[in-house]
């Protein structure tokens, strides 16, 4: 007759040991750990071998491989011991091949398509032989490994301004060191505003997306916001009016100049005609107001733009006015709740490559 096998008992724990081993069952993401700090928490409370393989639904000599690991070496035997898995098929060289390969234009292969689709790269990569046989997955994988993303195209009007640099870095300088003796403030236009439903994002349930009307004739007529940003507080001030006109852009000029009566202002603005206008120039000459103009293409650099998409993305987005009145409200009560928390603007871009750049290659086309 077999005798019973002797059991087998974790050593003793002492009582920081037990708070570890409670930690990683409260806490450990590896089952492999978690089902060996159980096994070594029963044993500690007494529970016999068979008993333990039962409760965990594993074997015997698993439950005493982890109580003598532990006992020999402690807790590095709760860590999984991985294999490393299946070697790779696919060489390093081979990966770097079809990230390149995905980044072509595929009519410059001779492909009659001008975009890739998983399938269609695959589909390619073993047609020229760069693997035998590979699988969509496997695509995205490599792909995702070597930083290729799926991304929309965006586009870049490059500036043919001669005097690019120069007025950059008037532009730069101006907000890096604002004049002692004035205020610098950005200025443009925002609009044309029409009475249309206007796409946005909100939470909702699952599958319940919020609907609206759609809009096929948009009666009323237009609006536009004429508007300025002031870097020493980081308030905006507008004005909504019909038209945006060399007369309605001077007389918001007048606005901002009797707003700061006793400063000079420094008018960073683009060079849209009415801001060009002779008599917009005389006025500003004679009224101790500066016209800083941006070089052609760039209205990026006008500090006020990034306000624009914040005003349209929390006031206008995912709404639906059915007149001039409601939707001029809504700006108006965004407007007083972003002044209300503004903070003086300072260090614009101060990472962005335009800081680096020497040698500004002018778009001639």
């Amino acid at each position: 007759m077999v005798g019973r096998s002797p059991e087998v008992f974790v050593r003793p724990v002492t009582m920081a040991e037990g708070q570890r081993l409670q930690r990683i069952g409260r806490t450990a993401r590896e089952p492999v750990k978690l089902r060996g700090a159980i096994v070594v928490l029963m044993s500690a409370q007494g529970q016999p071998v068979p008993d333990i393989a039962h409760l965990l639904a594993c074997s015997p000599e698993y439950v005493r491989g982890v109580i003598h690991d532990f006992n020999e070496v402690g807790f590095k035997a709760l860590d999984p011991k991985w294999s490393g898995g299946r070697p790779r098929t696919i060489s390093d060289a081979v990966r770097r091949r079809i990230c390149l390969i995905a980044r072509c234009c595929p009519r410059d292969l001779d492909l009659p398509f001008a975009t890739w689709s998983l399938s269609k790269l695959a589909e390619h990569l073993v047609a020229v032989g760069v693997v035998a046989s590979i699988s969509r997955e496997s695509v995205r994988q490599i792909l995702r490994e070597g930083g290729i993303s799926w991304q929309a195209t965006k586009t870049w009007k490059a500036s043919n301004d001669p005097d690019f640099q120069a007025k950059m870095a008037a532009v730069l300088d101006l907000y890096d060191n604002p004049p002692a003796d004035g205020r610098v403030v950005c200025v443009d236009e925002f609009g044309p505003l029409n009475l249309q439903p206007r796409s946005g994002r909100t939470w909702r349930p699952e599958d319940e997306p919020a609907r609206q009307r759609a809009t096929f004739h948009r009666y009323g007529g237009v609006r536009h916001m004429l508007a300025a940003l002031d870097l020493v507080t980081g308030k905006m001030v507008y004005r909504i009016r019909h038209r945006k006109r060399r007369r309605e852009f001077l007389s918001f000029l007048k606005v901002l100049r009797e707003r700061w009566p006793s400063q000079k202002l420094y008018v960073i603005l683009d060079n849209f005609s009415p801001h060009k206008h002779p008599q917009v120039r005389r006025w500003a000459a004679g009224n101790d107001v500066e016209l800083v103009f941006l070089p052609t293409y760039a209205s990026w650099l006008n500090w006020i733009e990034c306000e624009f998409t914040a005003l349209r993305y929390f006031a206008l987005n995912g709404t639906d006015h059915h007149t001039h009145a409601e939707w001029g409200t809504a700006i108006g009560d965004y407007v007083r709740w972003r002044n209300a928390r503004a903070l003086p603007k300072r260090h614009f871009a101060p990472d962005s490559v335009i800081r680096t750049w020497t040698d500004y290659k002018i778009n001639v086309a």
